[in-house]
């Protein structure tokens, strides 16, 4: 069956928003994402939001909470950085809702921390050993 695919890549990851501006003003101003992507569409009732770490290709889409589907929920999304302890510091100082301490359980896993973005999704910040 493999060989009749044209699978790629994982392209996006949706992550459910209510207030889409507010989400937005967090993965761009607050973790630096940049914005791919923000239209309308369905005459104006419906808006695609796409955000991507400078370094990334896969991207984030922020999109309304499905109908009768949860608000937030644990992405399971591990985001990499190269510095865990400056970004753990600069999230908590910023008021971002992180984990207090960061995680190290020791080889072959890598320090990471859990933040919650302001809709109460979780995703991990990790820095992997190179």
């Amino acid at each position: 069956m493999s060989g009749k695919l044209h699978i790629t890549e994982i392209g996006r990851i949706a992550v459910p928003a209510a207030d889409q501006d507010r989400a937005r003003e967090f993965y761009v101003d607050t973790l630096g994402f940049e914005l791919r992507s923000d239209e309308t569409f369905a005459d104006g009732k419906m808006r695609w939001i796409e955000v991507v770490p400078a370094a990334g290709s896969t991207a984030l889409a922020i999109a309304p909470p499905m109908e009768g589907g949860p608000a937030a929920v644990d992405t399971w999304i591990v985001i990499s950085t190269t510095d865990i302890e400056a970004d753990h510091a600069a999230l908590k100082a910023a008021g971002v809702d992180v984990d207090e301490e960061i995680a190290h359980w020791g080889d072959p896993v890598p320090p990471m921390f859990r933040l919650r973005d302001p809709a109460g999704n979780s995703l991990t910040i990790a820095e992997p050993q190179r």
